[in-house]
């Protein structure tokens, strides 16, 4: 099935471009509002939902890089890496504005896009939004802006948000799901990996990694469906850390350890 492709241009004025001008994620990660004139190596989240044999490209060029890294590329590590690469970029996205603004933007996937690395490891390197539309509090002084919906206050914002990446989450598990060997389960941990890693990250990068943390806390309160748990961060004698839900299976790689935060060590 082709996806048809979004052509409306992005208004860079609105208040949720200037929001996400305002951040930034790591050095050498594009992190914009609305896609260039040549896209190049971009796509829609919704074209990999509506292709998803997409996917099976997308490890393929991972098991190539692999090979050469390591020597082998078990299918369940290029399904682990691509499922947390995916999922942690479009949590990230909805967790930096919600940690710097409040604000929460639209996360369907017709409304954001990814760049995969063409050269190297083929780890995602940019995501873009494409839509004006957010969800602010009352005291947002642009909430009389036309693409602003207003929510009552930070439980109902912070609800908004865990909705929004549940919703796009789903789609990704009906999509990717069926073209690898991962359970359903281990599919909506990932998601929940993502989401309560979403504004921790938002806050280390920003300088307030406790008020991440604690931003962490309330999109992810309890153990609310569908997610499996609810947020996992904890403080230590070197810092905050957290346990993963989900397994990226870089452990089965030869001569390779199991991550610190990983639920088989952790």
């Amino acid at each position: 099935m082709t996806v048809p492709v979004r052509t409306t241009a992005c208004d860079v004025t609105t208040p949720v471009a200037r929001s996400l001008a305002r951040v930034s994620l790591y050095e050498g990660f594009e992190l914009r509002f609305g896609l260039p004139a040549e896209r190049g190596d971009w796509v829609l989240c919704s074209e990999l939902m509506g292709e998803p044999e997409r996917f099976d490209g997308w490890r393929k060029a991972l098991a190539e890089w692999l090979r050469e890294q390591y020597g082998e590329a078990p299918d369940r590590t290029t399904a682990g890496y691509v499922m947390s690469w995916y999922l942690n970029v479009v949590g990230v996205l909805g967790g930096l504005l919600f940690h710097t603004a409040r604000r929460v933007p639209s996360l369907r996937p017709e409304d954001v896009a990814v760049k995969v690395a063409a050269e190297g490891r083929p780890h995602v390197v940019g995501v873009a939004l494409l839509t004006d539309d957010f969800a602010c509090l009352p005291d947002d002084p642009e909430g009389n802006h036309p693409a602003a919906t207003v929510v009552a206050d930070e439980t109902a914002l912070a609800a908004l948000m865990r909705a929004r990446f549940a919703a796009h989450s789903a789609r990704f598990v009906a999509a990717f799901g069926p073209t690898v060997r991962l359970g359903r389960r281990m599919l909506w941990a990932a998601a929940t990996d993502a989401l309560d890693s979403a504004a921790w990250t938002a806050g280390q990068l920003c300088g307030d990694e406790t008020g991440g943390v604690v931003d962490s806390a309330l999109l992810l309160p309890a153990k609310l469906d569908p997610f499996t748990s609810a947020s996992t961060l904890r403080a230590t004698e070197t810092g905050w850390t957290r346990r993963r839900e989900s397994c990226c299976f870089h452990y089965v790689l030869p001569n390779a350890e199991a991550c610190t935060t990983c639920p088989r060590v952790c």
